[in-house]
């Protein structure tokens, strides 16, 4: 094994915090894994890695290996590029929510692999604030306001949310027309993977924001089951207007409080900010946010709010 693909194994065994996962991700036996890592450190002198029956961590100077590597690997892989004409190639972890994924990305990604043909796309999805480095995520599409993190945050669209209820539930309760009138109301709970708190309603009156929590009857953690139970008539939400442009049409869903929207939810590509972007990952980037930015008009009533 030579030493650039040493660094690779070395830097998906820190990245993946073991030695089987990084095996892998690689497509290399395990004891070849190991046998490369044993290999660098005796040719570099060091320890690079610290090893338990349980965890793989770096030393401080597998840590400074590691951040070099990461610089030299891309570098190589975009001069050898450049210099080849060739197109950008290998494994794309995205974790991304599959609502929007399914709305935004999946209808144009035949397109992206026609252009680039060498990339496997590897999309896991989920609402839950993900350790990119550590379980080896490249890039990351979330939804709504993001928690402070050290991540790059590339905003790619901004999006309309609609208060609603079923009829089924407006004919229990009645159709409310001010938020400051809602004591009698229930809402469909949302609530954080993280923490499992719940979300408030949200209104905005005058530039200013209200916050308004109602009981629940039923709570959930994702929009796929969020969405269901609206329908089903358990309470108040607040949407993406994409999500259910279908229901309002129908009438499944009844818009309400029009007057006092919701405030807009921005969707934004993140990715570590002390990572070199690889060739892979840029044009990645570039062509989701191409495809949110295309897709978000159509995707809004009249967004007025920003």
């Amino acid at each position: 094994m030579d030493r650039f693909d040493a660094m690779r194994v070395f830097t998906r065994v820190v990245e993946r915090r073991s030695f089987t996962l990084a095996a892998q991700d690689t497509g290399l036996p395990r004891s070849t894994v190991t046998d490369a890592i044993k290999q660098l450190e005796t040719r570099l002198g060091v320890r690079l890695l610290q090893r338990t029956t349980r965890h793989v961590s770096p030393t401080l100077d597998g840590e400074a290996y590691y951040r070099r590597c990461l610089v030299l690997m891309a570098d190589l892989e975009e001069a050898e590029a450049a210099f080849a004409g060739a197109k950008p190639k290998g494994l794309l972890h995205v974790e991304v929510q599959g609502t929007l994924a399914r709305h935004f990305l999946l209808p144009s990604l035949p397109g992206f692999f026609e252009q680039y043909p060498d990339i496997e796309l590897f999309m896991s999805e989920s609402d839950r604030w993900v350790d990119v480095v550590r379980e080896g995520v490249d890039c990351v599409v979330r939804y709504g306001q993001l928690p402070d993190s050290d991540m790059v945050a590339r905003r790619v669209a901004t999006l309309e949310r609609i208060t609603c209820a079923a009829p089924s539930y407006l004919k229990r309760f009645g159709t409310p027309t001010d938020f400051t009138k809602l004591d009698s109301h229930r809402m469909v709970g949302i609530r954080l993977s993280s923490t499992s708190a719940l979300t408030p309603l949200q209104f905005v009156k005058d530039g200013t924001q209200h916050i308004v929590m109602l009981p629940t009857t039923m709570s959930v953690t994702g929009p796929e089951s969020y969405l269901p139970a609206v329908r089903l008539g358990f309470g108040i939400a607040q949407l993406p207007y994409f999500h259910i442009q279908d229901d309002l049409k129908s009438g499944a869903l009844v818009p309400l409080i029009e007057k006092y929207p919701p405030p807009t939810a921005p969707v934004s590509l993140l990715y570590p900010r002390n990572r070199q972007l690889s060739p892979r990952v840029r044009v990645f980037l570039d062509w989701a946010q191409q495809e949110f930015s295309r897709r978000a008009d159509s995707m809004n009533r009249n967004i007025t709010q920003l």
